[in-house]
């Protein structure tokens, strides 16, 4: 993400939503909960607006701030999902977009 922007954060997060339900097959029922974090650069907006928007309206919804880590990526939004599946731990894909996928080069 380029800069602190409502509609780049929303846009991004959306990304992001339907990267990682397709990516795992996951259907709204399915979504138990999400857990969104954001670097202090980020404020413009609440990732979760876009959750929202997407349909997880009676999904319980969560914002946090990431640890400063001088030299940890900035403008990041990173989201952790409690899903129903019956998918095996090995056949969960976890999504690593844009600039985030140097976090986890073996998983993007």
């Amino acid at each position: 993400m380029s800069r602190n922007d409502a509609g780049e954060i929303l846009a991004a997060t959306d990304e992001l939503l339907r990267t990682l339900t397709e990516a795992n097959e996951l259907q709204p029922d399915d979504i138990v909960s999400a857990l969104f974090t954001v670097t202090r650069d980020l404020d413009a907006a609440f990732p979760a607006r876009a959750a929202e928007e997407y349909g997880w309206n009676i999904v319980a919804l969560l914002h946090a701030t990431e640890i400063p880590v001088p030299g940890a990526l900035p403008r990041c939004i990173r989201l952790l999902v409690h899903a129903y599946t019956t998918r095996a731990r090995t056949e969960i894909k976890h999504c690593y977009l844009r600039e985030a996928t140097a976090l986890r080069p073996d998983r993007a």
